[in-house]
């Protein structure tokens, strides 16, 4: 089996998280295309068994890349099983206002590329404010502050439960084809 992992990063964590799966699904003895999604409009689909498309949400939006190769390939995503794996530092919490605001990016997200994932999958993301600039620091301790009055706003801090995405994926796995 050969799977394609694509995805689009703004910071860092989701490059991680792409890198990080496959190599799980290597080790679990496939076979795995990794590649940035910007890299990925003229990809054959079809030597695929499965795509995954990770992209993560900066201001109520994936980035342009996820939402470019999902409209122009969305006929051939559509004929593969797809997992889509939307990482957001909100999906780290419980709050249900966060919830459904990813539900609604989501579905924007769908509706504007034509693309209907197989399965979807919310991914807690990253706070890292060793990696941001100024303005994107400012922004997000105030974000961090707001949910969390106890967080360091100092600390680099991951939240992707990697446990569950390496089972979420091979739940994922086993179901193409009914194999594996």
């Amino acid at each position: 089996m050969k799977v394609l992992i694509a995805y689009a990063s703004t910071e860092g964590q989701t490059r991680k998280i792409a890198q990080r799966l496959a190599d799980h699904i290597v080790d679990g003895g496939r076979s795995v295309e990794l590649v940035e999604l910007a890299n990925a409009t003229r990809m054959d689909l079809q030597r695929f068994d499965g795509v995954i498309l990770a992209a993560s949400v900066h201001v109520g939006h994936y980035q342009r890349a996820l939402t470019n190769f999902a409209a122009e390939r969305s006929k051939d995503l559509q004929a593969k099983p797809t997992l889509f794996l939307s990482v957001s530092l909100a999906a780290a919490g419980h709050d249900a206002e966060d919830w459904k605001g990813l539900d609604k990016i989501k579905e924007e997200f769908i509706e504007a590329t034509g693309w209907t994932p197989s399965r979807v999958e919310q991914v807690a993301g990253a706070y890292v404010p060793s990696e941001y600039d100024i303005f994107r620091r400012f922004i997000m301790r105030r974000i961090l502050a707001a949910r969390n009055p106890e967080a360091d706003l100092d600390a680099d801090k991951e939240y992707t439960d990697w446990n569950l995405l390496f089972r979420t994926t091979d739940d994922w796995l086993a179901g193409i084809n009914g194999t594996d």
